[in-house]
């Protein structure tokens, strides 16, 4: 089954070049069953590529999905038109009354500063505390998965000596776990980001379970059962050039950027990359959207309540 978005989501268009069955709200209003909802509250400056990314991979699922774009209510986005935010966005405030399937909070661009020096860290806070009682089962991205992490279990966050940036063999620790079914035993992730979380910061002898892992990237995905949640800190959801844009970004900046490890062919930026972890990203997605399917009450109004 398909995706449903707004009827002119920039998204659409992509996604049904590529293949990816897009169905329209009238069709949609036609079918007797229950889609899944899932919210993304998109934290990223480049909001349309981002909505785009993870919609492509729900999109991919066999289930039909009802997608909800959402923001902070506090905090007014600088890189994306206000026509587009009004058109297709609400505000968590707004939303917040109702109950969610699945969640994904995204990535953003504060990852150096402290937690409580993020403007809408107040907000977040509530989110992810809303998140316990409307929202089945979350799914957290990047600096979202520091963010959620600390929130629940106050594990830190460092920062790096210099950005970790590139595209990184990764393990698979738990096959048994329904969110790897299907995964190869190691497979590449891009990373890219300044800080990290580590392995000796988590509680001992809690719930958490690391499912992925990098000798080089470090942790990269956790398993948090007790709050209905997984932390991806990697970005496995980038498109094939979203590092490539990345590294030209700055380095037509003038920043300091190194060239992102084992992404280029023989390393030369002029080299178009080739897209290495596009069947894993799928494997994550559908099987968390399955997982969240499986488990999820058939009446919304019990989300929240169920043992």
């Amino acid at each position: 089954m398909p995706i449903r978005i707004p009827n002119d989501l920039p998204a659409r268009h992509t996604l049904e070049a590529e293949g990816v069955m897009v169905m329209t709200e009238a069709t949609a209003a036609r079918q007797d069953i229950r889609p899944l909802q899932i919210g993304l509250l998109n934290l990223m400056p480049n909001k349309i590529k981002t909505e785009t990314q993870f919609a492509r991979l729900i999109g991919a699922t066999p289930l039909q999905v009802d997608l909800t774009l959402i923001k902070i209510t506090s905090h007014t986005p600088r890189n994306t038109p206000a026509e587009h935010m009004l058109a297709f966005y609400e505000n968590w405030e707004d939303v917040k009354t109702r109950k969610f399937d699945g969640l994904i909070v995204t990535g953003a661009p504060v990852e150096l500063l402290e937690f409580e020096d993020v403007t809408y860290w107040p907000e977040l806070s509530r989110i992810f505390a809303w998140t316990q009682t409307n929202v089945h089962s979350t799914l957290c991205i990047c600096w979202g998965a520091q963010a959620a992490l600390y929130h629940f279990h106050k594990v830190p966050k460092h920062a790096l000596g210099e950005k970790r940036f590139g595209v990184y063999c990764h393990r698979n620790l738990s096959p048994s776990s329904p969110f790897l079914r299907g995964f190869s035993d190691d497979f590449s992730v891009p990373v890219s980001r300044w800080t990290e979380n580590r392995l000796a910061d988590l509680p001992r002898g809690g719930s958490l379970e690391v499912l992925m892992e990098s000798d080089e990237a470090g942790l990269c995905l956790i398993d948090d059962p007790l709050h209905r949640a997984l932390y991806m800190f990697n970005h496995i959801e980038y498109d094939t050039t979203s590092l490539a844009d990345e590294y030209w970004r700055d380095h037509k900046a003038g920043k300091p950027i190194t060239i992102p490890a084992n992404y280029f062919p023989r390393n030369d930026p002029q080299l178009p990359p080739e897209n290495r972890w596009r069947s894993h990203a799928h494997l994550l997605f559908g099987n968390w959207i399955n997982a969240v399917y499986q488990t999820t009450p058939f009446a919304l109004s019990e989300i929240g309540h169920q043992a």
